[in-house]
């Protein structure tokens, strides 16, 4: 758990992830097409991978415990919590004050 939480710490947005997990793929694109710039690890290429995958889930409480996302070095969740925290406008806000984005988008209607 200890490796967990030191990985999880090193970026403002990390996800543990495993290569084929098509959730994996769709958080990773989703922080993609945010612009924010995270730290991955695919816990099926890295050493201490199945170590981990039993930490995240201690952590998590699920099986499998992918994706694990982290903000700020704090757990958050898998896909549908960050999914929850971006309908509800709290992940931005998140994201922002993690330093992993600087400005929040506007999405008013600017039109005529």
């Amino acid at each position: 758990m200890d490796r967990v939480m030191a990985l999880a710490s090193e970026k403002a947005v990390v996800v543990f992830s495993v290569s084929s997990c098509c959730m994996c793929h769709s958080i990773k694109k989703f922080f993609s097409n945010l612009g924010v710039a995270y730290a991955v690890h695919e816990l099926d290429e890295v050493p201490h991978g199945r170590e981990m995958q039993r930490a995240l889930t201690a952590m998590v409480g699920r099986n499998p415990p992918v994706p694990a996302v982290f903000i700020g070095g704090k757990p958050v969740g898998a896909m549908e919590k960050v999914m929850s925290l971006h309908l509800g406008g709290e992940l931005l806000v998140m994201l922002r004050d993690a330093g992993a984005i600087w400005l929040l988008p506007s999405y008013k209607d600017n039109c005529c």
